[in-house]
């Protein structure tokens, strides 16, 4: 790739990508964050949970129509805290799911992981360090929504990343196997012409 190729797209992964510390002639291949079926699912739940707790208190209304003022504040009191709990579990949801992201770039693998908001981690593979990409899927509704767990397996400390509930598709499974195995050539390369 030319110089000037490798300029303009280093530029552009610069400017998209503000966060990623890149190397001079870094650019991102791929950028993958969680497939949205699987935020879709959780916020789902906490929907269902939203409602579950109004036809709760509804039920509660009914069934004691003679409340007093105190009674009825105190049912208000109730009902505001469960929907602020409701509401900041979505808030602490969508902090979490925009903090899973997954990079690969001409030269890295970059795997941001946030577990909760107040727990994250990054981690940079080298790309010529990866030895084996696969992907895979457990289960009925991984398998009829098209999400699963990319796995990438290190040389040497054998450690194996994952990157859970994923939509990757084949032909960029394939892809990225296929810039592993060039970064893999040109550091072959590299150390040939060393010694």
């Amino acid at each position: 790739m030319s110089e000037n190729l490798t300029q303009i797209r280093h530029d552009r992964s610069v400017k998209d990508f503000p966060f990623l510390k890149l190397e001079p002639d870094e650019y991102v291949e791929f950028a993958f964050k969680r497939a949205r079926i699987s935020l879709a699912l959780i916020l789902g739940g906490l929907g269902l949970g939203a409602i579950i707790i109004l036809l709760a208190w509804l039920i509660a209304l009914i069934g004691q129509p003679a409340l007093d003022q105190m009674g009825t504040n105190f049912m208000y009191i109730i009902l505001g805290t469960l929907i602020a709990v409701v509401f900041f579990a979505c808030l602490i949801t969508l902090i979490i799911y925009r903090g899973n992201r997954l990079f690969i770039t001409n030269k890295h693998v970059i795997q941001m992981v946030m577990t909760s908001p107040l727990a994250s981690s990054v981690n940079l593979i080298d790309l010529p360090s990866v030895e084996d990409v696969s992907f895979h899927q457990n289960g009925l509704a991984q398998k009829l929504f098209g999400f699963g767990t990319l796995r990438l397996s290190t040389i040497g400390d054998e450690t194996t990343y994952t990157f859970k509930d994923s939509d990757i598709k084949p032909e960029e499974l394939k892809a990225i196997s296929k810039l592993i195995t060039e970064a893999k050539e040109k550091a072959a390369q590299k150390a040939k012409h060393l010694n």
